[in-house]
């Protein structure tokens, strides 16, 4: 393959993709810009919480646990599927990456299988100047009838939103599809979705990777002052859940959790669950 030399346009946060109708039946919608929206600070500040943990990741578990933990906090969705074009036409490697209730190796094969669903996302993504792409596999059409579209609407994730990233020569690099958003994406979250997709498709080269990151092996790994067990339920605190939640997850009690948490702050020198999260995330203690 052909060294991938794909970037993304320049964007500004100002800046906002807005739906553009399509005509009823094809099951595609475009994100292409009509007006300019502000992110909020909220939003502001989970994108770029998100970058910071994208570049932290260096294999497929961390990508895992990004994808499916932080990153849902940014763009809703069940199941996130990424393709990597090949050299031959309608060639691509395919990952997926879902929620507890999906397969996502019988998924990834559905998508592979599926080139003229595949190759119609990439053609109405390009012609749509490569802005994001609304796809229903429950609408009416041709390309809402192979077993992909059939499996998405089994789960309950017929909404698909479609980026990806290209080349200087303006060629389909990578294509990503989220699926399962619980409504219709906003101009926001559009636009989120342009601005997180170069950082998604760095992330996944480098879980890729066969070879070990340069200097791993001359630099040995920082000693963590927390238990494996510690380690888990900060882990889990990162991800926004409650002592309740994390004990149901664990399968112990919310009491445990809470001694647990006090021994992490001890530890830690920290003042409370976000000051220890920051200080595990400066130290290298705690992974994506």
């Amino acid at each position: 393959m052909q060294q991938d030399n794909s970037q993304p346009a320049s964007y500004a946060l100002t800046a906002a993709p807005g739906p553009r109708s399509r005509p009823a039946g094809s099951g595609l919608r475009h994100g292409k810009s009509r007006s300019a929206t502000l992110l909020d600070s909220v939003e502001v500040e989970s994108l770029l919480l998100n970058i910071d943990l994208s570049l932290r990741v260096h294999s497929r578990h961390q990508l895992f646990r990004w994808s499916q933990g932080m990153l849902q906090n940014l763009v809703k969705h069940d199941l996130l599927v990424c393709g990597l074009c090949g050299a031959r036409p309608a060639s691509y490697e395919v990952d997926c990456f879902a929620s507890p209730w999906i397969d996502p190796q019988q998924m990834a094969a559905l998508f592979q299988r599926d080139a003229e669903l595949v190759e119609q996302l990439i053609a109405e993504w390009v012609k749509n100047d490569f802005h994001p792409v609304v796809y229903d596999a429950g609408g009416a059409g041709a390309h809402t009838r192979g077993a992909f579209a059939a499996e998405l609407q089994r789960i309950g994730a017929q909404r698909v939103v479609v980026h990806g990233t290209y080349n200087a020569l303006g060629k389909p690099v990578s294509l990503f599809a989220l699926a399962g958003a619980p409504r219709a994406p906003g101009r926001e979250q559009l636009l989120i979705l342009e601005l997180i997709v170069p950082f998604l498709h760095l992330a996944w080269m480098r879980s890729q990777l066969k070879r070990p990151v340069e200097g791993a092996a001359a630099t040995p790994k920082s000693a963590s002052p927390l238990t494996e067990r510690e380690a888990e339920i900060l882990h889990w605190v990162h991800l926004g859940k409650s002592n309740f939640e994390i004990g149901a997850i664990l399968n112990i009690s919310p009491f445990t959790v809470k001694n647990h948490l006090h021994k992490i702050l001890r530890k830690l020198n920290a003042q409370n669950r976000a000051h220890a999260v920051s200080k595990a995330l400066a130290l290298h203690i705690l992974d994506v």
